[in-house]
């Protein structure tokens, strides 16, 4: 399987840059995999697709603002975006990354000094001078993805953040829960479908490039997870009562298939891609993903990429929003 069987070509205008002003209004797409039909509505609406006996999982990680500046002793300006939150000594990547050096030393926008450590996984090991919660909470930016082309502000450390969001750890939002509301969320009890929870600290490696063009040599960034027994429980209830599992985002998906729905917790680096047999999730709510990532592969493998690649095409026709504060696709 090519990587490039899963590209697209996208308008650059389609990229949201902002959030709508109410998270429930944007568009979402249906796609009904049984019929082949494709139905456009708006995101308040979903309501209408969930009965009782039916369990919606949503990943409640909270977004930390991983993104701090600084300078080098030359006065040259570095970033840090953070992969993980450990003290003292964490992973980033570190701008511009051919000129900060090992054991080279940087000074931070709160006059923290960091030093450079080794190289890990994607970027280079740093270790802080003082709590991490502390400068972050200084001076930390939210960690918007690159395909956001702007600075962060003020409205984003809401904006970027799930309404139900506890867990403190990611550093990239699992967007496709960013269209609920409260209110929306009490309409969904109200229908008797239960609600549970997992965590998965997603991390900038959701944005990472794959970069070998053989799908199943490629070898999928790690996530910190947690699959509580009250979900677990939840779980088998619903599909032993013959109830409907719906799963918030490629996040929630992969912890639930990683887990085969049992309480589990640890990291994972589950890659799905198309041929992949789904044990847990029966649909899929979730926003529409950049081209030859591992969330289109995914998306591919639960809906089939024929499918996947006419709803795209279709939303590109219409010109719906797309990637982290765009639209939404719910998969039945």
């Amino acid at each position: 399987m090519k990587l490039s069987e899963f590209d697209y070509s996208l308008p650059k205008e389609l990229i949201a840059q902002y959030p709508l002003e109410q998270r429930d209004k944007c568009r979402l797409m249906v796609l009904d995999r049984a019929s082949g039909e494709i139905a456009h509505k708006t995101f308040e609406s979903i309501v209408s697709y969930f009965k009782a006996g039916d369990l919606l999982v949503l990943n409640n990680t909270k977004v930390i603002p991983a993104r701090l500046f600084g300078k080098r002793k030359t006065g040259g300006k570095v970033e840090l975006f953070l992969l993980e939150k450990k003290n003292p000594t964490c992973e980033a990547l570190v701008r511009p990354a051919g000129r900060v050096k090992e054991g080279e030393k940087i000074i931070l926008e709160s006059g923290d000094e960091v030093e450079v450590l080794g190289r890990g996984d994607v970027g280079k090991f740093v270790k802080f001078s003082r709590p991490l919660t502390d400068i972050l909470n200084e001076i930390g930016h939210v960690p918007l993805p690159p395909y956001i082309d702007r600075d962060d502000e003020e409205a984003d450390k809401n904006d970027y953040q799930t309404v139900y969001c506890e867990n403190e750890g990611a550093t990239a939002s699992p967007t496709a829960g960013l269209h609920f509301t409260r209110e929306l969320l009490d309409g969904v009890q109200g229908t008797g479908c239960r609600i549970q929870y997992v965590t998965l600290h997603t991390n900038y490696g959701t944005f990472a490039p794959v970069k070998t063009e053989d799908v199943e040599s490629y070898k999928m960034h790690r996530e910190q997870f947690e699959l509580s027994a009250e979900t677990a429980e939840a779980i088998a209830e619903t599909k032993k009562a013959g109830g409907r599992v719906f799963a918030v985002g490629t996040t929630t998906t992969r912890v639930l298939e990683y887990c085969a729905g049992k309480a589990s917790s640890g990291y994972t680096d589950m890659f799905i891609y198309p041929g992949y047999k789904f044990k847990v999730v029966d649909h899929l709510i979730t926003n529409f993903h950049l081209p030859k990532s591992t969330l289109m592969l995914l998306v591919s493998a639960f809906a089939g990429k024929d499918f996947i690649f006419e709803a795209y095409r279709q939303a590109i026709e219409k010109r719906y929003r797309f990637f982290s504060y765009g639209d939404a696709t719910l998969i039945l």
